[in-house]
């Protein structure tokens, strides 16, 4: 069955307010999208003779070697699709991607159990905005205009992410390219609540596993939701089903996605109602260059709470009364008539926010605002019109974020200083970092949406 191209894109994100909180369902995250994307395009394709396994290719052309073929078949009792990764080249060792990987057996499985387990082959193309990753020396110091998707020349593990989400974009958007390709809108349309709904269990469904089952979605629900205040979902909706290909798997991803049998409806909280950026203010996020490992920071922090719960729990709790300050103020602006209200209160809450995190990174020994970072946000907010910075998310090396006036002489001072800057970071032990730079992405309230796949035409294989 031939199926007509689609293309679905995703957003990044940047947890302003709600770093570590937002692991426990007591306390919010204050998440706001990116502009920068993830896209999908999904297209037909000819079986390739000789091969037994129906195919589906995933190409990220961005990136050397990142092309991914996958085999597939309907397993026994319930099991859903398998996936069977393919090696390109008999010589070359298997290249492969988790999310990727994963996200497709269980998009598959789903779209299998609901509709017809008959699936055709497909061709997969991911493209990421430029703003994911480290834009090279020689690039960034060009005079002439950058493509849409920059071909940066090396294979993915050696790229440099910015830390802008890019694992929960790709499974939104690629997730949503599948469910969109292989269904008709009578039984899924992304543009309507039932959709979105149905795209953002099975996403988070699919992006708990291949990060082995950690994180609070806060990502993913700003993948598909774009801005919002969030507070997770009961991990437990996870933890139990079986791995695909495993009995009864299918039945029970179903049930995940569409809220039925023992899994029951998800009590995650998702308010887009409370986050609104004021008038004439504006997010920006400046890139360091370094990156941090998240996950070993997140247990060491996590690991501390448990064993100092009377040290950690003072900071937990100023720091949600930070939180939600910041996410009252910024409403309030953005509804208040009055225009010249100032932004004092605003300015007070990312102070608190930088306390309560600073002290949390003391007391716990992890670098969740590391004392480079210190400095370069302190100098950020001294330029006039910058109205506070914090390390969002889990902080250590990524992209600081900084909440402006959006005014060009604001961006323009800014640009000014971090031209000048050398940035050194205390990474593994050694000083790493260098160049630091302004990213091109502001904040985003729009989620998931479906592109015209005709507007990719230059960038696919």
């Amino acid at each position: 069955m031939v199926h007509d191209a689609v293309a679905v894109s995703a957003p990044g994100k940047v947890l302003l307010a709600g770093g570590y909180l937002v692991l426990d369902r007591a306390y919010t995250g204050l998440v706001f999208g990116l502009d920068a994307r993830i896209h999908v395009v999904v297209e037909d394709i000819q079986t390739r003779n000789g091969v037994t396994l129906n195919e589906i290719v995933v190409n990220s052309p961005q990136f050397l070697g990142a092309v991914w073929e996958y085999g597939y078949r309907l397993t026994e009792r319930d099991g859903g699709i398998k996936v069977t990764p393919l090696r390109v080249d008999a010589d070359l060792n298997l290249n492969r991607n988790v999310f990727v990987e994963t996200a497709l057996s269980y998009a598959l499985t789903y779209i299998a159990t609901v509709s017809s387990p008959v699936i055709s082959p497909a061709s997969v193309t991911i493209l990421a905005d430029n703003d994911y990753y480290s834009t090279p020396a020689d690039v960034a110091n060009s005079s002439a205009t950058p493509p849409r998707f920059h071909n940066f020349g090396v294979p993915i593990s050696k790229a440099h992410k910015t830390g802008l989400g890019s694992s929960a974009a790709l499974v939104t958007a690629f997730t949503g390219a599948l469910l969109t390709y292989y269904f008709p809108k009578r039984i899924l349309d992304l543009s309507t609540d039932s959709g979105l709904r149905k795209l953002h269990n099975l996403a988070q469904a699919a992006h708990c596993a291949a990060q082995g089952k950690v994180g609070s979605g806060f990502d993913v629900a700003s993948a598909v939701y774009g801005s919002c205040l969030y507070r997770r979902f009961s991990p437990s909706i996870l933890s139990h089903h079986v791995e695909p290909g495993k009995a009864k798997f299918a039945s029970q991803l179903r049930d995940i996605v569409e809220e039925t049998g023992e899994t029951g409806s998800w009590d995650t909280e998702i308010r887009k109602d409370a986050v609104k950026v004021p008038k004439g203010l504006r997010l920006v996020m400046c890139d360091v260059s370094c990156g941090s490992q998240t996950p070993g920071m997140v247990k060491q922090v996590l690991a501390w709470r448990k064993e100092e719960p009377e040290e950690a729990d003072p900071i937990w709790t100023e720091l949600q009364q930070a939180n939600e300050s910041l996410a009252t103020e910024l409403k309030a602006l953005a509804e208040s008539a009055e225009t010249a209200l100032g932004y004092d209160r605003v300015r007070q809450c990312f102070t608190r926010i930088r306390q309560g995190i600073r002290s949390m990174s003391e007391k716990s020994g992890v670098p969740i605002e590391p004392p480079s970072q210190s400095e370069l946000i302190d100098a950020c907010e001294a330029v006039p019109g910058v109205i506070g910075g914090v390390v969002p998310g889990a902080g250590g090396y990524d992209a600081i974020s900084l909440l402006i006036q959006d005014k060009d002489e604001t961006v323009n001072q800014l640009r000014k200083l971090l031209a000048d800057w050398e940035f050194k970071g205390e990474v593994d032990g050694e000083e790493g970092g260098g160049r630091v730079s302004m990213l091109g992405v502001r904040e985003e309230m729009v989620g998931v949406r479906a592109e015209d796949p005709k507007a990719y035409g230059d960038y696919l294989p």
